[in-house]
């Protein structure tokens, strides 16, 4: 055979056995959500973050939220901490929201801009939820949050959601919760 053949042969034969890879190699995805969700009252106002995955984004942050807003005919998601204590400055990132699913409205996709500038887009999956509580994650199993409508959720409801996290196959031994929020704040 010429070089050039075994060349082409030998890269066809890498493609086939990558594309063939590919299949058997698929990160696991997570369950789907148990129940839909009530958009008009869930999608609306503060929710604060009990719990969640660490990332860089959100090194020393405390007193997390997010807020849902409406603009004209849009969903905004914007997402709050304080930096190093509750009376830290304020880091907010926030973009709008679009509901994947609508009618389950369980799967949203929020477009956010880092710094005013960089678009950075991330799906969410509203896993499970209750009264006053959602959990909510990426399907690839990397982040996690919990959230609640009180800043100050007893701990056997947030006991409660981590096991409910955990049972969705979720590595609960990595969420960190920085709940740390200012006196008065209901």
């Amino acid at each position: 055979m010429k070089p050039r053949t075994l060349f082409f042969a030998g890269g066809l034969a890498l493609l086939v056995a990558g594309c063939a890879s590919m299949g058997a190699s698929r990160s696991p995805q997570a369950p789907e959500p148990a129940q839909p969700i009530d958009a008009a009252s869930h999608f609306t106002g503060r929710w604060y973050e009990i719990g969640r995955t660490p990332m860089k984004l959100t090194d020393g942050c405390v007193a997390g939220y997010t807020d849902y807003l409406r603009e004209g005919d849009k969903l905004i998601q914007r997402d709050g901490c304080r930096d190093g204590s509750p009376a830290g400055k304020e880091k907010v990132v926030a973009g709008p929201l679009k509901i994947l699913n609508p009618g389950l409205n369980t799967k949203v996709h929020v477009s956010y801009r880092l710094f005013g500038v960089l678009p950075v887009g991330r799906t969410y999956w509203m896993l499970d939820h209750g009264e006053g509580w959602f959990i909510m994650a990426t399907d690839d199993f990397k982040l996690v949050n919990l959230y609640t409508r009180s800043p100050r959720p007893s701990t056997e409801l947030v006991a409660d959601m981590t096991a409910r996290t955990r049972s969705l196959g979720y590595d609960v031994s990595k969420l960190e919760y920085p709940t740390q929020f200012p006196p008065g704040q209901n």
